[in-house]
């Protein structure tokens, strides 16, 4: 099952939470359903929630203004879409390029997703001196491209939820 976008009060798209998440939210009455699956609904005794799509929290939550998406190993996979960045396979690990041994940081221009075994071939070396091409060069999403991307939308959905997501903007 899909994440579900969370809006603050203000209608401004805050992150996503699993469905779990976002069925005790509105149990809890802190979260209101914008938009659900037509067809789904999730039942318990004497109790049916539809599934939700998109939530909207009650209150206001003041958020810091972000300028750049927080690192994070799940967020490394999600941008290569799980894809090894050596051999194009399902990817299960993060390789840094320079290997934290080195002076190699956590971060989304030093990290791509791999595949075990590429992992553990390329070990404590950088890609050159392993003899490894990357496929695709890593690089930075913008905190509104890592909510699209944690949303995990496919090419047609995300027509579905466009009214709640930001829209680029005009060139």
């Amino acid at each position: 099952m899909r994440n579900t976008l969370v809006l603050n009060a203000s209608y401004e798209p805050l992150s996503t939470v699993s469905l779990q998440r976002a069925v005790v939210l509105v149990l809890q009455e802190k979260a209101e359903i914008e938009q659900a699956h037509p067809l789904r609904a999730v039942r318990a005794t004497g109790l049916s929630v539809p599934v939700p799509k998109v939530i909207r929290l009650r209150r206001y939550v003041r958020v810091p203004f972000r300028q750049r998406a927080a690192w994070s190993r799940r967020g490394v996979l999600v941008r290569d879409q799980h894809l090894c960045a050596y051999c194009g396979r399902r990817a299960t690990t993060v390789d840094h390029l320079v290997p934290r041994s080195r002076g190699g940081a956590d971060s989304w221009l030093n990290t791509v997703a791999a595949c075990a075994e590429d992992n553990q071939r390329k070990a404590d070396r950088t890609p050159e001196q392993a003899g490894m091409v990357l496929l695709r060069r890593p690089f930075e999403p913008t905190p509104q491209a890592s909510l699209m991307l944690a949303l995990g939308l496919r090419a047609g959905e995300a027509a579905e939820l466009a009214q709640w997501l930001p829209q680029p903007a005009a060139a």
